[in-house]
């Protein structure tokens, strides 16, 4: 073949090519417009969530360092010292304001930062936990702030202030102190400062700006500081001069606005903050864009703003749009992200496979722990009924013990009881024989006579029996009032055989009528007669043989009944082991151990107690106290014991 006759290589005319390059360079523009758009709405929904996380950190922190106060208001308007200064007339309040600022200042120390005040319904203030400074709130005037007047209507309040004395801002918590004795009619106002320097601090060091705007749209805190008092949106200047005046000490508000909506930054808007004339807003590049994105703070009327910048979007937005353009002509670049895809995909599944094993171990544990606990209630309440079964049989078998005691007791002096009675016995046989015979003689007037001096040695006889029957009684005890002389007459009264026999001397300094005494009779009865028979054993062996009663007040205020004897006292070894069960200090066979334990759990079991110490000048020294009677005390028979004072001197 000729050359002339080949045909030569086809190619594309120049306009095709032209707009061949034109169709490839509109499909990458198109694929990195695409994907910027795309990436841009990707990152920014991914800044708004990292936004909305620190906003949730933020208030938190915020929520927690304003509102831990929120309590303190509660515990001042409980104080006694508060409500006595409130309710004083204003020419006494300075005898009783000293107290409520102790009180206070005391309070503050303890929280560590608030300051604590008290107003009355003026608005003034009359009480502070500042008032040790000479810059203190005492006297000031806060008639005007918002607070109180919500406050001295009886509402709970709380607001972002300004006080005049420091010029200090605060957020304030208010709550109504209501009288009860004055049908709870509102006498002052309890209100803490909580300070903000912890909040300040915290916004200067993030990163990204925020601020924390009121409910009136005006900044009180702000990241820089420079936007502090600035408003969001233009307010009339009436307002401001209005809401300056109430709240802000006279600050100077709304010198800027930002020309920012809370309602759409609630869900994410981006603004473009441009420099301001005055360079307030220097922190900001002109024209620079940001993400805006409020939350509101519970608890407060507050709303906080987070700034986020977009330029790591537009920067992200604009690498995958590169990356995208690049991997229309890459398949290399393609099938590396798919497999990067699948892989992220099967560690997604594996971690959901862990975490659903990990549950499932949970579950099995707490399941466990559950049967565990269970058992350990229901052997506990087996415990519990076995304790309370233990604590009646004791309780059961010390009232026999105490009941034992007193018939005991009635065995030793069964002698001398039967030499008491015989001799009224034997004159009554006499008289009454004599008295028949003066009858048969006709002598009337005598046989009279005999007849009388028998019933008066009868009347001798029951009052010999008498007390020996009510001490025997086996009874519940039943709290009365107890002439404490009368039961300790009773008690001497069945031991005057041993007294006199034993040549005893008993100085008893107790007068009948003035010393009573809230318990049961007949159980302090028994108490007495184990101290009383304890002493007169102790001096068996002694010379001189003294037992001596009194009658004070002790220091909480029961009657102190000592009882008090010249024998051979305590050594500190008994001292320390008086009230143990079946100690003794006699000789073997002659004591359980068991009186005095009893006689201290008898008293106990009413409200008293027994002590035990060395006597002046020798000897034991037991002191029972007794509860007095109360101011309204229950219904109870008071069965008087007739005195035997002549019977008890030895």
């Amino acid at each position: 073949m000729t050359e002339s006759s080949s045909s030569p290589p086809v190619s594309l005319p120049k306009p095709h090519r032209a707009l061949g390059v034109a169709l490839v360079v509109a499909i990458f523009l198109l694929t990195g417009l695409l994907t910027f758009k795309i990436s841009e709405r990707q990152g920014f929904s991914n800044l708004r969530d990292e936004a909305s996380h620190q906003l949730d950190i933020l208030a938190a922190a915020i929520d927690s360092e304003v509102t831990r106060h929120a309590s303190i208001p509660s515990a001042v308007e409980l104080s006694p010292d508060v409500r006595a200064l409130l309710r004083a007339p204003p020419d006494k309040q300075d005898v009783l304001q000293a107290s409520a600022n102790h009180f206070l200042q005391k309070l503050n120390d303890h929280l560590g930062g608030p300051a604590i005040f008290v107003l009355d319904t003026g608005g003034r203030v009359v009480a502070s936990s500042d008032w040790i400074f000479s810059d203190n709130m005492l006297g000031m005037d806060m008639s005007y702030m918002p607070f109180f007047r919500g406050a001295v209507s009886g509402t709970p309040e709380r607001h972002y202030a300004v006080d005049t004395v420091r010029n200090e801002p605060g957020y304030f918590f208010a709550l109504p102190i209501r009288d009860e004795t004055q049908e709870w009619k509102v006498i002052g106002v309890a209100v803490v400062k909580s300070g903000l320097r912890e909040l300040e601090r915290r916004w200067l060091s993030q990163e990204a700006p925020a601020l924390i705007v009121d409910a009136n749209g005006i900044v009180l805190l702000a990241s820089p500081p420079e936007w502090r008092y600035a408003t969001l949106q233009s307010l009339p200047q009436e307002m401001l001069d209005r809401i300056s005046r109430d709240q802000f000490a006279g600050q100077r508000l709304g010198a800027e606005s930002l020309d920012i909506s809370v309602d759409d930054a609630q869900f994410g808007t981006v603004v473009r903050m441009a420099r301001q004339p005055n360079n307030a807003l220097s922190s900001f590049q002109s024209k620079k864009a940001y993400l805006a994105l409020s939350r509101h703070l519970p608890g407060t009327a507050w709303r906080i703003l987070v700034f986020s910048d977009l330029r790591s979007v537009d920067v992200q937005a604009s690498t995958h749009a590169a990356l995208a353009m690049a991997a229309v002509g890459c398949l290399l670049l393609w099938a590396l992200y798919m497999g990067q895809r699948r892989r992220v995909a099967r560690g997604r599944r594996e971690a959901q496979a862990m975490l659903e094993k990990a549950n499932q171990e949970l579950e099995r544990n707490v399941a466990a722990r559950t049967v565990d606990l269970s058992t350990a209630v229901e052997r506990l309440q087996r415990e519990v009924v076995e304790r309370q079964r233990a604590e009646q049989t004791l309780r059961a078998a010390q009232d026999e013990l105490v009941q034992a005691a007193k018939l005991a007791v009635l065995g030793q002096m069964a002698t001398g009881i039967t030499h008491e009675l015989s001799q009224p016995l034997g004159a009554i046989r006499t008289l009454s024989a004599n008295a028949v015979e003066f009858m048969h003689r006709g002598d009337l007037a005598t046989a009279e006579k005999n007849l009388g001096i028998v019933g008066q040695l009868t009347e001798q006889m029951g009052g010999i029996i008498t007390p020996l029957k009510t001490f025997a009684r086996k009874s519940p005890a039943v709290p009365a009032a107890v002439d404490v002389a009368q039961a300790v007459d009773a008690a001497l009264f069945l031991f005057d055989q041993r007294l006199r026999k034993q040549q005893v001397t008993v100085e008893r300094g107790i007068e009948a009528g003035r010393w009573i005494a809230w318990c049961d009779q007949n159980r302090l009865q028994q108490v007495l007669v184990n101290l009383i028979g304890n002493a007169i054993d102790a001096m068996a062996e002694e010379p001189v043989r003294r037992l001596s009663f009194s009658v004070d007040h002790s220091s909480s205020g029961k009657l102190a009944l000592a009882v008090s004897d010249s024998g051979v006292g305590f050594t500190e070894t008994a001292l320390e082991h008086l009230f143990e069960p079946f100690f003794t200090t006699k000789q073997p066979g002659e004591g359980l151990g068991l009186g005095l334990v009893i006689s201290r759990d008898i008293l106990r079991d009413f409200g008293g107690d027994l002590l035990a110490g060395p006597a002046p000048g020798g000897g034991a020294r037991f002191v029972v106290l007794l509860p007095p009677v109360p101011a309204s005390p229950p219904a109870a028979p008071f069965i008087p014991f007739p005195p035997s004072s002549e019977k008890v001197q030895a």
